[in-house]
């Protein structure tokens, strides 16, 4: 059976309209929600969702990825394929850099502009609602096993992003939050080895001024207890036990962090 992921900052109505369409051209495809908590119009954190699942997908998974403050204007559609060949999985956007890391991180990144209509929804491309009218029915017919090069033209000036542009500073790490989930665990771009390369565990680190413990994982701090650690997806991570680091640090999606190696 064949999957398609999505990744949205729909909240609650709007996917049901794009199940809908895909549903309505594949009625075997497998839907799974990644997010539509994603905050309106942040294109990083749908970024950083999509690429810290991406791993877990199998081959030729779907993903439509629609954090879309550019909708209705001059931005292109995309439909991307990336991975080892016979283990590829594709993707289906705005051209806004959304799906790009999650599809680097696979390799072998193809991207092309969408610009074949007769895949397009048939009854016609709202200016407000691209998710339902152009991107869900080519994801429901990538799912169905056409190939990517009907969508249109390959190209190469697509919008990138990446996670990477943190630094070392003497005895700083300078990076970014890139995702703050629902427990208020700030996630940073700050990779585990550039941690590793300074601080075991155990020790301490210094979060925007503060001094906290940096342990492997949340119960070895007490309660409401501050701490740093690697996350699941291989980035720093500030937490609190049992309490919320976004509010206690006044942390969110595109806060500056600097980590200070003590």
């Amino acid at each position: 059976m064949s999957i398609i992921s999505l990744t949205t900052d729909f909240g609650d109505l709007y996917p049901a309209a794009m199940k809908a369409v895909i549903l309505g051209i594949n009625p075997e495809v497998q839907i799974v929600d990644i997010t539509h908590s994603i905050k309106q119009g942040g294109i990083r954190e749908g970024a950083f969702a999509l690429y810290s699942l991406i791993l877990y997908f199998s081959a030729k998974s779907v993903h439509l990825g629609i954090v879309d403050p550019g909708v209705g204007t001059s931005r292109r559609a995309l439909a991307l394929k990336a991975g080892r060949e016979g283990e590829e999985q594709f993707f289906v956007g705005p051209d806004n850099g959304l799906m790009i890391p999650a599809a680097r991180r696979l390799g072998n990144m193809e991207v092309y502009e969408i610009t074949n209509k007769e895949i397009m929804l048939k009854s016609g491309i709202s200016a407000t609602f691209h998710g339902r009218d152009i991107f869900a029915p080519v994801g429901a017919r990538l799912s169905k096993g056409m190939p990517i090069e009907a969508v249109g033209h390959k190209v190469s000036d697509f919008v990138d992003l990446d996670f990477e542009n943190f630094g070392i500073d003497g005895s700083f790490l300078v990076g970014e939050v890139v995702f703050a989930d629902s427990f208020g665990n700030v996630i940073t771009n700050i990779p585990e080895d550039a941690v590793l390369k300074f601080r075991n565990f155990g020790s301490q680190v210094e979060v925007n001024g503060r001094k906290i413990s940096f342990v492997r994982t949340y119960g070895f701090v007490g309660k409401e207890e501050a701490l740093a650690l690697i996350g699941s997806h291989g980035f720093l991570e500030i937490a609190v036990n049992k309490g919320s680091a976004a509010l206690q640090f006044g942390l969110k999606s595109g806060s500056p962090v600097a980590i200070r190696v003590l």
